[in-house]
C-alpha cells in the first residue's frame, strides 16, 4: 500500500525507508538503517525528483502510482546518478514511456553505462542556470560536480524557496514517520550520524561543496530536500554552519580524538591514561577510540569534529598496526586537514609505529605534531629506568597549551 507525505500542497514526498541494509555503500555500518527520498510536483506538468533505491523498490512503486492518480509523468530530473538514486529509473520509464528524462550529459551517458538504456529520444540535457517549467513551479539548476560524482546537480524552486540539494545534508539514519526536521529533532541528536555520513560521503570533496555552499548562500531557502534523512524546514542556519565547517575541514570542538592500537593492552592502557590527564587539565568531550573494534567511518566522523588528534599504535612485523594503517589512510583520503597531531608508540624490542604513523601525516595538509612522541617498551611504566607516565603528562601538557 502507498505511503506519501505531503512536503506542500502540490509536491508530494514518494521515497521510503530501508531498515534491513546493514552495510550502506557496503561499506558503512547503518545501525537504523537509512532513507532514500524522492518527491513529485503535480504542477501544469508533473516532475519527479529522483528515484531510489532497489531496495525499496515496490514501495516507491506504490507511491509514485498513487500520486499521479493516473496522470502521466512528464518529467522525471536526474540530480545524481548513484545507483541508491537510479536503480529503479527502468521502473519509471517502463510505467511512463514518453517521460522525458532531465540532467546534464553527463547523466545521459551514465544511464547507458548502468543500464544500457539509450534515451536519447527523450532526454533534455541542461547545465548550471537553465530552468525547466512545471507551470506555477519553475526549477533552476545549479550545478554541483563532485559532491560527490561530477554529474551532480542541484535544483532550486523559488515558489516555495525549496533546494533539492541531491546528496549534500543528507544522514545516515531510516525515517520515522516524521519527514520534517521541525517534528524531530533527529539530525541534531544524531549529529554524529550526520557528521559521519557527510566526512566518508562527501568529505573528500571540501572544496567543492564550499563552492556550492557559496551558491547556496545567494538563494532565499526555506526548505532543503535530500536524498537521505529529514527534510531540513527549520533552523537552516544550524546546517549550514555544519557543513561550512565540514567542507571547510574547520573544528567544530577544540578537544581531543586519541585513536589507538592495541594488540595486548599496553598501548590501550597509555591511551585511557592520556585521556585521564587531559581531563584533570580541564578538557572536555574527549573521544578515544580502538582502531580495531571501531569502524574506520566513525573515527573519521570524530577527526572532523576535534582540533587536536592522538593517534597510538603498536609495531606489529616491524610496521605500523595494520588497522591504525586503514585510518591514517581513510583520513589522508578524505582530505582532513587543519589539525595538531600527537603520537605515541609501543614495541617490545623495537618501537617503530611513529616513523610511518608520521610519513602519511605529514603527507596531508597543515597538519601541526606537537609533543615529543611518547616510545613506549611492552607497558607503561615508571620505575628507576622510565617515567612513561611523565612522558604522557608532559604530552596532555603540550596539547593542552594549543587548545583555545
Amino acid at each position: 500500500m502507498y505511503n506519501t507525505v505531503r512536503v506542500k500542497e502540490d509536491l508530494i514526498y514518494v521515497g521510503a525507508s530501508d531498515r534491513r541494509i546493514a552495510l550502506f555503500e557496503n561499506a558503512y555500518p547503518v545501525s537504523n538503517g537509512i532513507s532514500y527520498n524522492s518527491y513529485v510536483f503535480l504542477d501544469e506538468k508533473t516532475a519527479l525528483m529522483d528515484t531510489v533505491d532497489w531496495a525499496i523498490a515496490e514501495q516507491f512503486r506504490e507511491n509514485l502510482l498513487h500520486t499521479l492518480d493516473g496522470r502521466n509523468l512528464d518529467y522525471v530530473v536526474v540530480s545524481h546518478m548513484e545507483p541508491d538514486h537510479c536503480s529503479t529509473l527502468g521502473i519509471v520509464l517502463d510505467l511512463y514511456p514518453d517521460v522525458t528524462i532531465v540532467g546534464n550529459i553527463q547523466v545521459k551517458k551514465m544511464i547507458s553505462q548502468f543500464y544500457g538504456r539509450d534515451v536519447s529520444d527523450h532526454f533534455q540535457a541542461v547545465k548550471e542556470g537553465d530552468t525547466l517549467s512545471l507551470g506555477r513551479h519553475t526549477l533552476t539548476f545549479i550545478g554541483a560536480p563532485m559532491v560527490h560524482w561530477p554529474e551532480v546537480m542541484m535544483s532550486y524552486e523559488p515558489e516555495y524557496k525549496i533546494l533539492f540539494s541531491a546528496d549534500a545534508f543528507g544522514k545516515f539514519g531510516a525515517l520515522s514517520g516524521n519527514l520534517f526536521a521541525s517534528q524531530t529533532d533527529v539530525w541534531k541528536t544524531e549529529l554524529s550520524e550526520a557528521r559521519r555520513y557527510y566526512c566518508n560521503i562527501v568529505g573528500k570533496f571540501g572544496a567543492n561543496v564550499s563552492a556550492v555552499l557559496k551558491k547556496a548562500a545567494a538563494l532565499d531557502i526555506a526548505m532543503i530536500c535530500p536524498l537521505h534523512g529529514p527534510v531540513l524546514d527549520d533552523d537552516l542556519s544550524y546546517y549550514l554552519d555544519k557543513y561550512t565547517h565540514w567542507s571547510g575541514y574547520t573544528p567544530e570542538d577544540e578537544t581531543v580524538l586519541i585513536a589507538y592500537g592495541s594488540i595486548y593492552g599496553g598501548t590501550q592502557n597509555a591511551a585511557d591514561i592520556l585521556a585521564s590527564l587531559l581531563a584533570e587539565k580541564g578538557v572536555k568531550n574527549i573521544r578515544v577510540y580502538d582502531v580495531s573494534s571501531t569502524h574506520y567511518s566513525t573515527i573519521v566522523a570524530e577527526a572532523f569534529r576535534a582540533s587536536t588528534l592522538v593517534f597510538a599504535s603498536p609495531t606489529q612485523d616491524a610496521r605500523l598496526f595494520a588497522p591504525m594503517e586503514i585510518v591514517l589512510n581513510e583520513l589522508k583520503s578524505k582530505n582532513l586537514s587543519k589539525r595538531n597531531v600527537a603520537l605515541i608508540e609501543n614495541g617490545t624490542w623495537a618501537p617503530m609505529a611513529a616513523k610511518p604513523m608520521r610519513a602519511v601525516l605529514e603527507s596531508m595538509k597543515e597538519i601541526t605534531f606537537i609533543g615529543e612522541t611518547v616510545s613506549l617498551l611492552s607497558t607503561p611504566q615508571t620505575n628507576a629506568s622510565r617515567d612513561d607516565r611523565a612522558s604522557l603528562n608532559a604530552l596532555a601538557d603540550a596539547i593542552v597549551s594549543t587548545l583555545a
